[in-house]
């Protein structure tokens, strides 16, 4: 069997049976308008019952210590009530022995108290003297033995009320009553010792440790301070009220100690519940306490009918205090419920009226703090270390700056309880909790703020579809409006070169022509003149051909894509490799494919010819899974994401651009939904990556489209 249990069955009878004894005598065997009952019930109860409690959920050390303290305090007031109520005993030859059980009883209960309270919260102090005094502190334990071998008269308790110095002592050793002047202060020094220890780690330990254990600290000195006044002044009732509250109040200073620091070496996920049963089961013995103390006080003079009419008044009166005593418990441990309840029921509402994603995540963030009582919520757009969600905007760099809710502290910026907002397989972002206002979060509660995340998440996702979608709306709308700004700047130019070129050329054909007629009806013509005119005939018929294949080159409709890419390798400024297998060579797709790829590559190369510094281009064609390849390569200064144009390495700024080449390559490509990355070339350059999807590969001898 554990140690604690055989504690429990050894110190809880002994505790049960000196309460009840002091009860039956006091308050109803004797019938004295001086019960002196507030002491055990008031007193010594509380203690008892947390010391009980704690030793059903904790193997700690200091909770034996503690029960051991409380048995002990119910034993003394056990022997003080059997002394008075039977005074003849003092006469008696065993009374010395009976006397130093209730000695023992007093340092028994002494001890047990410094050292909770010098080695609070785990039972260890950290510093190695104050290790060493540990064991001093059970000095006054032996103060019964001691008093009975060294002293010759009998030395009872003051608060007995009979003196015992007129009574002989048999078992004092004559030749040790020279310690007996010791002994009778020997009590002091060990109490001093343990205030030593303990106010050396509140004031002068670690911050850690001064945080551990100023509860204590404060509430042990208190208890001291009321103790020393009860002594020197009796009989006063503020006094009384401060030394049974100071007593209330320890049971009250371990609590606090098992909820934020795991006093009695009580587990993290174990501090909520138990403490919320330790401290409802306190507030439920101090109110029968002080209902029946009352009574149980008054009777004598008081009869049984109007006692039993006090009694019921004053715990009709208390059970306002002891109601709210409770919730305020249940609020501090686990938070608001109707609150929590009220929030869950509200934030569907307040996300539906989040116009934005960054509205919509600051009306998270703030129902979370006031829902969780949280000190700060922070919500951050990234789905963990190294890795970012996009949450606004259609670019994979477009992140919204964290969110906060409340006063994060600069200190301690890390949190203590985090939820990812998961939608789907995607991570939109993370909720992140600052510690509790007060205590820790409780299991319900880390419930409660998944059920949250899951339940934002899918606004959020919302949310961001919609700006996504809108994005790509105003991106689609710029496109057409270049389409047909392209279109029309191309008709321009078309009319302008048949106006200014061919048109020109055919107007002078004409009219040698018309000259050539009438030198030929006067018989002035010559075979020259016609030969003349036949050259310019067949250079306007160039012209058109070349203006043709500006438009749409024969090559392509002819031999394919990689034939048309080809044909231009000797008219580009730069060494250019083109680089294609016998398959992709061979294959056809269709016109609106070819036509797309074909200016892709040139507008590429233009750009590279134009920006890039570069002294080698290449490139590459492959069909891969239904989808045509397109790799521009070149080994230049790379891409500006200012200008869009050479100069940096990164293709986010370019693909963003409203004019331009790239401009124009994204534009054809999006029109057969395919796809464009630009990027860095290795070892240096630029890389343009064109994916555009295809129909089932045909031979050359099949139909187009």
């Amino acid at each position: 069997m554990e140690r604690r249990w055989v504690c429990l069955a050894v110190l809880g009878p002994i505790g049960v049976a000196s309460l009840a004894y002091v009860v039956v005598v006091r308050g109803f065997v004797d019938g004295n308008a001086d019960h002196r009952l507030a002491w055990p019930m008031l007193g010594v109860l509380p203690l008892f019952v947390f010391g009980m409690w704690l030793l059903t959920v904790s193997r700690s050390r200091t909770a034996v210590f503690i029960a051991l303290a409380a048995t002990a305090l119910l034993a003394s007031a056990a022997y003080e009530a059997f002394v008075q109520r039977n005074v003849e005993v003092i006469g008696e030859p065993w009374f010395p022995l009976l006397n130093a059980l209730g000695l023992t009883a007093d340092g028994v209960s002494a001890a047990a108290f410094l050292v909770v309270f010098a080695a609070f919260p785990d039972g260890v102090p950290e510093r190695r003297w104050q290790r060493a005094v540990m064991p001093i502190l059970w000095l006054p334990a032996l103060m019964g033995l001691l008093q009975l071998l060294t002293t010759p008269h009998v030395v009872i308790s003051r608060y007995v009320g009979v003196s015992g110095d007129a009574i002989p002592n048999p078992y004092a050793v004559p030749w040790l009553e020279w310690a007996a002047p010791a002994v009778e202060v020997q009590p002091w020094p060990a109490v001093a010792l343990g205030l030593a220890v303990l106010g050396s780690r509140a004031l002068f330990g670690t911050p850690d440790v001064r945080t551990r254990t100023r509860v204590m600290a404060i509430t042990a000195a208190a208890a001291m301070v009321a103790m020393g006044l009860w002594v020197l002044i009796p009989g006063i009732l503020g006094v009384d009220l401060l030394v049974y509250a100071s007593l209330i109040a320890l049971p009250l200073a371990a609590i606090h100690g098992i909820l934020r620091y795991g006093a009695f070496d009580i587990a993290p996920g174990d501090r909520g519940r138990l403490v919320a049963r330790s401290s409802g089961l306190l507030i439920t013995v101090v109110y029968a306490a002080a209902v029946a103390t009352p009574a149980v006080l008054l009777t004598p003079p008081l009869r049984a009918i109007p006692a039993i009419l006090l009694t019921t008044g004053v715990a009709v009166a208390l059970l306002p205090v002891r109601a709210w005593l409770n919730r305020r418990l249940r609020r501090v441990l686990f938070g608001d419920r109707d609150r929590q309840v009220a929030m869950l029921a509200e934030l569907g509402t307040q996300l539906e009226h989040a116009g934005e994603p960054r509205d919509l995540l600051a009306r998270l963030a703030e129902a979370v703090r006031v829902g969780l009582d949280a000190t700060w919520v922070r919500i951050r757009a990234s789905a963990g270390e190294g890795t970012s969600a996009p949450v606004d905007g259609i670019a994979a760099g477009d992140v919204l700056p964290d969110v906060v809710a409340g006063r994060l502290d600069a200190a301690a910026p890390d949190p203590v309880e985090s939820c990812d907002l998961v939608h789907g397989d995607a991570v939109l972002g993370r909720i992140e909790l600052g510690p509790r206002r007060r205590g820790d979060y409780s299991e319900d509660e880390r419930t409660l703020l998944r059920t949250v995340a899951g339940q934002a998440a899918a606004s959020v996702a919302t949310l961001r579809l919609t700006a996504q979608l809108a994005a790509q709306l105003d991106e689609l709308t710029a496109s057409r409006e270049r389409l047909v700004a392209a279109q029309d700047d191309e008709r321009r130019r078309l009319e302008r070169d048949l106006h200014d070129g061919i048109q020109q050329d055919v107007v002078a054909q004409i009219a040698g022509l018309r000259l050539a007629r009438n030198r030929l009806g006067r018989g002035e013509l010559t075979a020259a003149e016609l030969t003349e005119l036949q050259d310019q005939a067949r250079a306007t018929l160039t012209d058109l051909r070349e203006l043709a294949r500006g438009i749409h080159p024969p090559v392509l409709s002819d031999n394919g894509l990689v034939a048309a890419v080809e044909s231009g390798v000797a008219r580009f400024p730069i060494p250019l490799e083109v680089e294609a297998d016998a398959a992709m060579r061979a294959e056809r797709f269709a016109d609106d494919v070819e036509t797309t790829a074909y200016y892709v590559v040139r507008e590429a190369l233009a750009n590279t010819a134009k920006h890039a510094h570069a002294t080698h281009a290449s490139v590459a064609l492959t069909r891969r899974n239904g989808t045509l390849r397109i790799a521009i390569s070149d080994d230049g200064c790379g891409i500006d994401e200012a200008e869009g144009e050479g100069g940096g390495a990164s293709g986010t700024a370019v693909l963003r651009a409203s004019h331009g080449g790239l401009a124009n390559i994204r534009d054809r490509v999006a029109a057969l939904r395919g796809t464009v990355r630009v990027g860095p070339n290795e070892p240096s350059g630029t890389r343009v990556l064109v994916e555009l999807p295809v129909v089932a590969p045909r031979g050359p001898g099949g139909p187009r489209g």
